[in-house]
């Protein structure tokens, strides 16, 4: 069974374009059968035809640095892997045909040549233009451009049928395997300048963002840093015409204080999660209004300080929470951070856990990320 499937696969996918999954090919612990790479929506269309008359299980996997990610595959007979699903067209200076498997840095090199760029800016390494809008990840220009998902012309996929759909919006996940996308293209800014100024506790992160609501500045980003121990930073990006932006800059740090430096360089932490793949994470949605809330309930569930760290502009922030918290307490927390953010329109899940963790609690399902 297992060879003449292997070989279904390589007629699908081409010579070399399918093999028996290694050891590396899992997913929250579950390791894969068989890793199938296709090079067109064509091949995609027929894997998911064949899993589906035979009743197996398939996942699409571009760069992997989100694989683990919210609910724990039940089955994993196919890696549906979307490296050969590559290349950039039709960049005509207002948006792109990208395919799925393209990563998000080749693109932005791409476009760059043309004095153009996406608005996206995924904190995952190697992170793939399916992959970023499979989960709706994005990173600080998400307080400026919106969301990937937001952002979306089009979006192409191929449904577990193995029929192709065009999706007009982008909205919420849809079942299946995205194979290219439409993405709006802008200018390169001319100029870009960060303004930072540390800060340590959410009460003093909310009452710098409210100060800044009554200011008529086009931020490109508001992102904070607060580690569980030592100091933290409050950072905002302005992008855009040199003089605007110089001037700017200028105007956000004397309105944030003394404390405040202007750069032009982001902060070593700017764009990037505080956590790796052994650590229990929470994906808050939560107002800046409402961060020293969340900071107060962690603090007091947890019994310590939890490192928090995210766009708190466009109300996404991640809490690690520490290691060797059993998966009792663990919901423990999660319950009072609903109760909490219930009131306040807010909404948290669990991103990322061990895979022995990720087996006892709720996960994070792909609707919890748009």
């Amino acid at each position: 069974m297992s060879g003449s499937l292997l070989a279904e696969l390589a007629d699908i996918c081409g010579p070399g374009a399918a093999r028996v999954a290694r050891p590396e090919d899992q997913a929250a612990g579950r390791r894969a059968s068989f890793v199938a790479s296709p090079a067109t929506a064509g091949s995609v269309s027929r894997l998911l035809a064949l899993a589906g008359e035979r009743g197996l299980s398939i996942r699409p996997r571009g760069s992997g640095s989100k694989i683990d990610w919210g609910t724990p595959p039940r089955d994993l007979d196919i890696f549906l892997d979307t490296a050969r699903l590559h290349g950039v067209w039709d960049h005509d200076g207002a948006s792109a045909v990208v395919a799925a498997g393209t990563p998000v840095v080749a693109v932005q090199e791409t476009l760059a040549r043309h004095g153009k760029r996406l608005a996206l800016d995924p904190p995952s390494p190697g992170a793939t233009i399916g992959g970023v809008l499979a989960v709706n990840e994005s990173g600080p220009l998400r307080h400026r451009f919106g969301s990937p998902a937001g952002q979306a012309v089009s979006v192409s996929l191929v449904d577990p049928a193995g029929q192709t759909v065009d999706l007009a919006e982008w909205e919420s996940p849809a079942d299946g395997v995205i194979t290219s996308a439409v993405l709006p293209v802008e200018e390169l800014p001319q100029a870009r300048r960060w303004v930072v100024r540390p800060v340590s506790t959410p009460t003093e992160v909310n009452d710098l963002a409210t100060r800044l609501v009554t200011q008529e500045f086009a931020l490109s980003g508001v992102e904070v840093d607060l580690p569980a121990a030592g100091e933290g930073s409050f950072a905002l990006l302005l992008e855009g015409v040199t003089h605007f932006v110089t001037v700017g800059a200028g105007r956000l740090a004397r309105d944030l204080g003394p404390l405040a430096t202007i750069r032009t360089e982001p902060p070593p932490w700017w764009g990037r999660y505080p956590f790796d793949g052994s650590d229990v994470v929470l994906r808050l949605r939560v107002r800046s209004r409402d961060l020293h809330a969340v900071g107060f309930v962690l603090r007091d569930a947890v019994g310590s300080a939890v490192s928090v760290r995210g766009s708190v502009g466009a109300g996404v922030v991640y809490a690690v929470l520490p290691r060797g918290l059993s998966a009792d307490r663990i919901i423990d927390i999660v319950s009072g951070l609903q109760q909490v953010l219930l009131a306040r329109r807010g909404q948290v899940s669990v991103l990322t856990a061990p895979p022995s963790l990720a087996a006892r609690i709720q996960m994070a399902r792909p609707r919890d990320l748009f």
